[in-house]
């Protein structure tokens, strides 16, 4: 990789970093381009010959979080049953989102008010449904979940334990509070 090559990945990975960082600290709406820009020590225009929008930059940050949470996943497939494999994915799926807070309005997308951005897809659930959906398929083929019951509906219930944790007031921590919901539901829908 040449000089200027190694420099423009320097640049647009500064970016990430401080969008990841102030989307952290200010959220998403209340994150301009120019707080991005200087938090990376880089001119505003210097952004728009990497990205279009912040809309842009959250989409390749929140691609990178899923591509990490899939590589966990695959990673660890092989070692659990599928009632193991979807407790494992929802509480590295809660991890990611802990650490990444700036995300969890656009995981849940509970409502008109959320920080969510104009324009982006209502929620992340398209990404983590498919990855949810083939455990628990792959469970009722083998015994393990209920098949009396649809598995969209199981799907449903795993996807509404992160809107609950997002909106508790419990004092337990917001993955504690996903283990525990997990653990109820996981007794309800084994076989």
């Amino acid at each position: 990789m040449g000089r200027r090559e190694e420099k423009k990945l320097q640049a647009h990975q500064a970016i990430l970093e401080s969008a990841t960082k102030n989307f952290k600290s200010r959220g998403f709406m209340n994150t301009s381009v120019s707080d991005i820009m200087r938090e990376s020590n880089l001119g505003v225009g210097t952004f728009y010959s990497y990205f279009h929008s912040k809309e842009e930059v959250l989409m390749e940050l929140l691609t990178n979080l899923f591509a990490q949470v899939e590589k966990t996943l695959d990673d660890n497939e092989k070692n659990f049953t599928p009632l193991e494999l979807l407790e494992f994915c929802c509480m590295d799926t809660a991890k990611m989102i802990d650490e990444n807070r700036f995300i969890l309005p656009l995981f849940t997308s509970a409502g008109v008010h959320s920080d969510k951005p104009e324009h982006m897809p209502d929620n992340l659930s398209p990404k983590f449904k498919k990855i949810f959906q083939e455990i628990i398929l792959r469970g009722q083929i083998n015994g393990d979940i209920r098949c009396d019951i649809p598995a969209d509906l199981i799907l449903e219930m795993f996807h509404s334990i992160f809107q609950a944790a997002a909106f508790s007031k419990l004092e337990i921590s917001f993955q504690e509070n996903i283990r525990l919901k997990i653990k109820i539901l996981l007794r309800g829908i084994r076989r």
